[in-house]
């Protein structure tokens, strides 16, 4: 390993922990000496890595800095070139599709020429299928779970019946052919699923949620046994 891929992997090790972590755990885990690990935490932080701490009490990075495109490995850009190239052809919301495009494009810009070739001719492809279709705004929904607004909406629930509902939209999930908003639901009182195309009409209202987004997809992740990925573990 060369003395730049080890500091990217110690940077990688600190963004991926939220709390100090000891020099010796990672001077393990990096297979390096705890003098070498004090030399390259030395090295990032004269580079701008904010990095607190110090020997003995552990060592945290905060949040800010980041790594340009470049310093991605061929793995990584193909998982990037696959979601991406995914997202772009889901033609439900123009704005999220035209966003994944001009990621692709602005990534490809930055890349050494060796690896933006892996951009464009990678082996992974995506397959097109069919979405139902809706005549909601996804673009709408996505602005009202950043602003935790409440939307009211129109819904059918497959049986003819219809309903009237005031919900705490905070998720979207995006299955192979229906799209799926996650809310609280004020009539149900409980976290409730609305297919996109079973909603027949969708107003956001001005008035937001008191509850954090966040803090309603852990509950809900909780409430359905759903485990949070945790990338220090990988």
């Amino acid at each position: 390993m060369s003395r730049t891929e080890r500091l990217l992997d110690l940077l990688q090790l600190l963004r991926n922990r939220r709390s100090p972590v000891a020099g010796e755990q990672l001077a393990q885990e990096l297979r390096i000496s705890i003098r070498t690990l004090y030399r390259d935490i030395a090295t990032l932080q004269a580079q701008g890595a904010d990095i607190r701490g110090e020997p003995g009490l552990g060592y945290v990075l905060r949040p800010g800095f980041t790594l340009p495109p470049l310093m991605f490995s061929v793995e990584e850009i193909e998982a990037l070139v696959l979601g991406s190239r995914w997202v772009e052809q889901r033609r439900e919301d123009p704005r999220l599709s035209a966003a994944a495009a001009s990621l692709l494009s602005k990534v490809s810009a930055v890349l050494p020429d060796s690896i933006r070739d892996t951009v464009e001719a990678t082996s992974l492809l995506v397959a097109r299928s069919d979405v139902v279709p809706t005549i909601v705004d996804l673009g709408a929904i996505r602005a009202a779970i950043r602003g935790q607004n409440k939307l009211a909406l129109a819904y059918d629930k497959g049986d003819g019946a219809g309903s009237e509902r005031v919900v705490w939209p905070f998720a979207v999930a995006f299955f192979e052919h229906v799209r799926v908003v996650l809310a609280w639901c004020e009539l149900r009182q409980d976290f409730r699923a609305f297919r996109l195309d079973r909603i027949t009409r969708l107003d956001v209202l001005p008035e937001r949620y008191a509850a954090r987004r966040a803090a309603l997809l852990k509950q809900w992740r909780e409430r359905e046994g759903i485990r949070h990925p945790d990338p220090a573990a990988n």
